[in-house]
């Protein structure tokens, strides 16, 4: 396959395909291969540009899973999409997969340990030349919620991404090659991805595409809970919460959105982008990019 990075040519929906037990949205749906490649087919089919395939749940609490299961649930759905010519991202934060993945014709690797879990993914990532989203991480999932302590969460994310940025730069990774994700429910409560949401432009001065994964998260069903008893919306509840997040998101400039259900995000961003594209001068872009 081609080792030309994609992070200058590819703006859009990424949708979220899990071939685990245990996610917090739709574990256990898709872990026949057969079955989850033609449900990645179906997101393509809904406007998906990307489709993001993970083995292990991230959900708050979660454990890790033997690396060689792990291989066994995404290999055979990587193989699968890439054959059909579908963009595929791989969700992991082991160095091995991600080798494995790209070899089976995945065209990003997606971090949500940014790096930090395996020090030998920078150089696994640099010498496959794919983009690599590197998102911000404070600790394991089973430990993450005890590590939301913030004074200004937008600032001490965003320093904190620089840092893992230039970790993964000086084991090898080309800078070129990175994508930025502010990590909404990782390590952050609800009043802390509040804020987060309402600064993402102010990670663009990090010079590098931003990708923001609203969706379904912890905060949203907060905000949007039961008036009457408090209790959260149900994670499946919340897409067209999930919608419109990603519409704020792309009017602050993000380069994608990390959504369950992608037909909704994706008009909803359209419908979002419409004003702005009448109100572009002649010759000027419509389309809003990360610098």
């Amino acid at each position: 396959m081609s080792r030309r990075p994609v992070a200058r040519r590819v703006r859009g929906r990424g949708q979220v395909l899990d071939v685990t037990p245990d996610s917090f949205s739709d574990g256990g749906s898709w872990l026949d291969p057969g079955r989850a490649v033609e449900h990645g087919l179906a997101m393509a089919a809904r406007d998906a540009d990307i489709v993001d395939v993970g083995g292990e749940s991230t959900r708050p609490g979660a454990r890790r899973v033997p690396v060689d299961e792990e291989l066994a649930r995404v290999l055979p759905v990587v193989r699968g999409l890439a054959r059909e010519g579908v963009l595929v991202s791989i969700d992991t934060m082991r160095a091995e997969e991600a080798e494995s993945a790209v070899d089976a014709g995945a065209g990003i690797v997606n971090d949500v340990r940014g790096g930090l879990a395996d020090e030998r993914m920078a150089k696994a990532v640099g010498r496959s030349g794919m983009p690599f989203v590197v998102m911000h991480w404070r600790g394991q999932s089973y430990v993450m919620d005890d590590l939301a302590d913030y004074g200004d969460v937008v600032a001490e994310a965003a320093a904190e991404v620089a840092r893992q940025m230039d970790a993964v730069v000086s084991a090898g990774a080309d800078p070129a090659q990175v994508i930025v994700d502010p990590g909404l429910g990782f390590a952050k409560g609800r009043e802390d991805d509040g804020e987060l949401f309402a600064a993402l432009d102010s990670w663009h001065a990090l010079g590098r595409p931003l990708l923001v994964g609203p969706s379904r998260k912890r905060f949203l069903g907060e905000l949007l809970a039961d008036r009457a008893t408090g209790e959260p919306r149900p994670a499946r509840e919340r897409d067209d919460a999930t919608a419109a997040a990603a519409v704020l998101a792309a009017a602050q400039g993000a380069w994608a959105v990390r959504v369950h259900e992608v037909r909704a995000t994706a008009d909803a961003v359209r419908v979002e982008a419409a004003p702005r594209a009448r109100r572009a001068p002649a010759g000027q872009s419509s389309v809003r990019r990360s610098r």
